[in-house]
């Protein structure tokens, strides 16, 4: 590997990342620390960050959810912010799950026009669904609702 990234490079480098998407804390930390000369110096620019509001893991937080809300569930979008590195206050205020019976039979729309009439068509749309990250609640409220109309 070439020598480290001085001050402006590593600023520099992160403003770039940050120019294309958001990112949490953890995120920029793992991209940027092969780079930085020191973990110092890293966690220095991290905070300049922060404090200049250029990095946010509650912006960060927000946009994932909108973006993924109109095809998971909140199991799903919760695993996804945990694997971002987004902390759990976090987590907790923006993945609520107070519309995924709705969500839920949006994709079912959207996925099967007709309601499922046997069986392996249920199971079939159960595991699909679950796959997206909807509980076993939601998942068999949106297929009965399916049945029903």
């Amino acid at each position: 590997m070439d020598e480290p990234d001085g001050p402006v490079e590593l600023r520099a480098r992160a403003l770039r990342l940050l120019a294309r998407r958001e990112h949490t804390r953890a995120e920029l930390e793992r991209k940027l620390a092969p780079r930085a000369e020191s973990s110092e110096a890293l966690r220095g620019l991290i905070a300049q960050l922060q404090q200049r509001n250029q990095l946010s893991d509650e912006r960060f937080a927000e946009e994932r959810v909108r973006q993924l809300s109109r095809k998971y569930g909140t199991a799903k979008i919760r695993q996804d912010l945990r694997t971002k590195g987004v902390p759990a206050e976090l987590i907790e205020r923006y993945s609520s799950s107070s519309n995924d019976l709705q969500k839920a039979r949006e994709i079912l729309e959207r996925r099967y026009r007709a309601s499922a009439i046997t069986r392996e068509e249920k199971a079939k749309r159960m595991r699909f669904l679950q796959g997206r990250g909807f509980s076993p609640g939601v998942i068999r409220a949106a297929l009965d609702s399916r049945e029903d109309g």
